[in-house]
């Protein structure tokens, strides 16, 4: 999961995001990456976005997590007006596993995710931290 933040206390809106995954039914946050500030992507004039990389285990079909997601982005004041537009909480699944999936509302993976160096590194970082977790597990 990625999260973004560029309106507002972008560090609040982020731990309140993290917070409300790891709160999800039949949902567990494993492992997260350091949080990045980043330029923006979209029409001009936004300010620096902060970026986060999350893993987590659910047992939410990729639609139903989605639907999650859009709800957790409405509690922080997310709204959706313009594509790339400055938002106080971005929450996007970038990977489900190894699942593909590619329909109007949702493409698995993220489909910005070879143009996003930023997302990249922090997938890398928080695959890591998971490999980490379940080699330290007794």
């Amino acid at each position: 999961m990625a999260l973004g933040s560029n309106l507002g206390d972008r560090a609040a809106h982020l731990a309140a995001a993290r917070e409300a995954l790891g709160a999800l039914p039949g949902t567990r946050l494993l492992a997260e990456s350091d949080v990045e500030e980043t330029a923006p992507i979209g029409p001009p004039g936004q300010g620096a976005y902060l970026n986060q990389m999350v893993a987590l285990a659910t047992t939410l079909d990729p639609a139903a997590l989605l639907d999650r997601l859009h709800d957790i982005e409405r509690s922080r004041g997310r709204e959706r007006r313009e594509r790339w537009g400055p938002r106080t909480l971005d929450l996007d699944i970038v990977r489900f596993g190894a699942r593909r999936l590619t329909g109007s509302a949702l493409t698995i993976p993220h489909p910005e995710l070879p143009h996003r160096d930023f997302w990249r590194r922090e997938l890398a970082q928080v695959q890591a931290r998971v490999s980490d977790a379940l080699a330290s597990r007794p």
